[in-house]
């Protein structure tokens, strides 16, 4: 739950390590351990941490924006499933938001819709809807973008389904859409998504 600076101080227990100091411990063992299991763990620690505004100049410091965005380039999907979480978490403040859209997030984050795991895909919807600005839109809401929207809108599984069809009602103009949908972008096989 949301709290106050003073009452995580009056909270800190007996060994007084703080907020700041926990969360560079984490990104610290991320960086050093050798474990794949414990990486993951870490990851998923600062992807939930990510959710507290009151870590996230904490997170801007220790640049765990960019730790999250370097990881969604690679190959270990849990990593880009915690990475993408944590991403969408932190987008949700002004300058963690434009931070992002400016280390070319949308591109990065867009690339994902290829995904074949659901959270994946639920989260980089989400945040693309969170970093949309009218600076960020056309790099948003690209053709091959809202393509992957309107095939994600006709999706079987229906919080994928749902959260695109808000995507390009809220978030798209009818004249984008229809442009896409009279010429769809032409994609390439390995962009194809195998089944689930």
């Amino acid at each position: 739950m949301f709290t106050t600076k003073q009452k995580l101080i009056e909270r800190t227990g007996k060994n007084k390590i703080g907020r700041f100091e926990f969360l560079k411990l984490l990104v610290e063992e991320f960086r050093t351990s050798k474990s794949k299991e414990a990486k993951t763990q870490v990851l998923a620690n600062l992807a939930n941490f990510a959710y507290d505004p009151l870590n996230y100049e904490y997170l801007r410091q220790l640049r765990v924006i960019d730790l999250f965005l370097h990881l969604l380039s690679g190959d270990n999907k849990e990593f880009v499933r915690f990475a993408i979480g944590g991403i969408c978490n932190l987008c949700l403040d002004p300058e963690n938001k434009e931070y992002i859209n400016h280390s070319h997030g949308p591109q990065i984050i867009s690339s994902l819709l290829t995904s074949t795991d659901e959270e994946t895909i639920l989260s980089v919807i989400t945040t693309l809807m969170f970093l949309m600005t009218p600076n960020s839109n056309p790099l948003i809401n690209s053709p091959e973008t809202i393509h992957s929207m309107l095939c994600f809108s006709e999706d079987s599984n229906p919080r994928i389904r749902n959260l695109a069809s808000i995507f390009l009602k809220d978030y798209c103009s009818e004249v984008e859409v229809e442009k896409v949908k009279l010429n769809p972008p032409a994609i390439s096989v390995s962009e194809i998504p195998l089944p689930r």
